[in-house]
């Protein structure tokens, strides 16, 4: 049963992450670095200064300043995932990974700007003043598209069970309490 599920997830994962997914990615931040008229390279000092503190005003609504936000967005997108599939990339794609990383890079940022504005922009703001946002609120706001936000927000849900918590070598735990218990289900089988 668990080879099937494996073979199975091998379908899936060939076809959700083949060439048409890495088309789109890169596809969808030309255009939006395009559209936005490279706003990676032309808001790039205003972002400094939002993050230094220089737009900061005690009496704004929100929890967070801006510095806090831009290290809730990072640790949100970077993770050990990450760290440890571009040292994946470079042993087996060779420098030139690198440079694909790069470019990937500098084209998502346009990607990532659009999504932290639609986030602000069509977040909520509850009577006791906290804020809630993401992809949900601007999916079911802005594009009316509640079904997907929903989707979306599940499949969120989801993948975080598979990260964390999970045995390391010699029988040690590392990670976070009571994370990772889908890395640990199938560890177990």
């Amino acid at each position: 049963m668990l080879s099937t599920f494996s073979n199975w997830m091998d379908i899936v994962n060939g076809i959700v992450w083949g060439p048409a997914m890495i088309v789109l990615l890169i596809g969808t931040g030309l255009f939006l670095t395009i559209r936005l008229r490279f706003i990676q390279l032309r808001g790039f000092r205003h972002a400094i200064d939002c993050i230094s503190g220089k737009y900061d005003d005690p009496n704004e609504q929100g929890d967070i300043s801006h510095f806090q936000a831009l290290c809730a967005a990072l640790s949100a997108t970077i993770g050990t995932g990450n760290i440890t599939g571009v040292a994946l990339a470079i042993a087996v794609g060779g420098p030139g990974a690198i440079f694909w990383m790069w470019i990937t890079a500098l084209v998502g940022m346009a990607t990532k700007f659009s999504s932290c504005s639609l986030a602000v922009r069509y977040r909520v703001i509850h009577a006791d003043g906290s804020a809630s946002g993401g992809p949900m609120y601007y999916l079911q706001q802005g594009l009316n598209l509640r079904w997907l936000g929903v989707i979306f927000a599940l499949f969120a849900g989801l993948a975080s069970l598979g990260e964390g918590h999970h045995p390391a070598k010699g029988g040690e735990e590392r990670g976070p309490p009571g994370g990772g218990f889908l890395r640990n289900v199938r560890q177990g089988l």
